[in-house]
C-alpha cells in the first residue's frame, strides 16, 4: 500500500496475454503461479505479462496488428505505444512462461530484452492478438499499472511445451476456465477471466475499461 500522505504513483504501462487452447473438449487458458518471493502478488495465479520496456518500441515483428485492433489502440493511446504494448505481452510470455507467440524469421542481431527471443529464430506474431480489456490499478497502491489484456489462440504458439529452463513463473498450467476461477487469483484477473469467457461466446461485445478505487470498479467501454 502507498504510505500515508504520499502522492499517488503514476500507473506504468503494461500488457498481459491470455492464451486460449481449443484442442480439448472445453477451452483451456494458460495460467502461471507467481513466486512467493515477489513483492507484488506473491503466490497468486496470473496471466503472463508485465510493464512496457523501451526496447518494445523497436522490436522486430513477423506480422502486424490487425487494422481494427490497431485502430482500437489508436483511439486511446499513440499508435506506436499500442504496438509496443502488444510486443510487451509477447515478450513477457516468453520471459515468464517460456512460450513463443511467433513465426519463423531470419536471424538478426538484437540486444537487450529481445535478444534471447530473437535467438530462437522467430519474430513476434501480432496478427492473432485481440483486445479483451484494460484496467488501471487503484491510487492507494504503491505499485500501479495501466494494463491492456490481450488474447490469442494457442495454435499461434511455436510450441505448447515450455522451453526447458525458461520462464520466471514458478509453475504454468493449461486449465479449464472454471478451474482457473477456482485458483487463488488477483481480483482483476478474476474479472478478466469472466470477460474472456463472454468474449469467446460473443467476439463483438464491448471491451471494458476498468478503473479501481474504493468500492466497485468504474467501468466504461474502450
Amino acid at each position: 500500500m502507498r504510505k500515508p500522505g504520499a502522492r499517488a504513483v503514476k500507473p506504468r504501462n503494461a500488457a498481459t496475454l491470455i492464451i486460449v487452447r481449443r484442442d480439448r473438449k472445453t477451452p483451456q487458458v494458460l495460467m502461471g503461479k507467481r513466486n512467493s518471493g515477489h513483492d507484488f502478488m506473491p503466490n497468486l495465479w496470473v496471466f503472463p505479462g508485465g510493464r512496457i520496456d523501451r526496447s518494445d518500441f523497436r522490436a522486430p515483428f513477423a506480422t502486424d496488428l490487425k487494422p481494427e485492433i490497431a485502430a482500437k489502440f489508436e483511439a486511446h493511446i499513440p499508435a506506436a505505444r499500442g504496438r509496443a504494448l502488444a510486443l510487451t505481452a509477447i515478450r513477457e510470455t516468453w520471459e515468464e512462461a517460456g512460450l513463443l507467440l511467433a513465426k519463423d524469421a531470419p536471424a538478426r542481431r538484437t540486444s537487450g530484452p529481445w535478444r534471447d527471443f530473437v535467438a530462437q529464430g522467430v519474430a513476434p506474431d501480432l496478427e492473432g492478438l485481440e483486445i479483451v480489456a484494460r484496467a488501471v490499478t487503484p491510487p492507494m497502491l504503491a505499485k500501479r499499472f495501466d494494463t491492456w489484456f490481450l488474447m490469442a489462440d494457442a495454435e499461434r504458439l511455436v510450441s505448447l511445451e515450455r522451453k526447458p529452463d525458461c520462464g520466471e513463473l514458478e509453475e504454468i498450467a493449461w486449465v479449464d476456465f472454471d478451474e482457473a476461477l477456482a485458483l487463488p487469483l488477483p481480483s482483476v484477473t478474476r474479472m478478466v477471466i469472466d470477460e474472456a469467457i463472454q468474449r469467446l461466446e460473443d467476439p463483438t461485445r464491448p471491451r471494458p475499461f476498468m478503473r479501481f478505487r474504493a468500492g466497485p470498479p468504474r467501468v466504461s467501454e474502450l
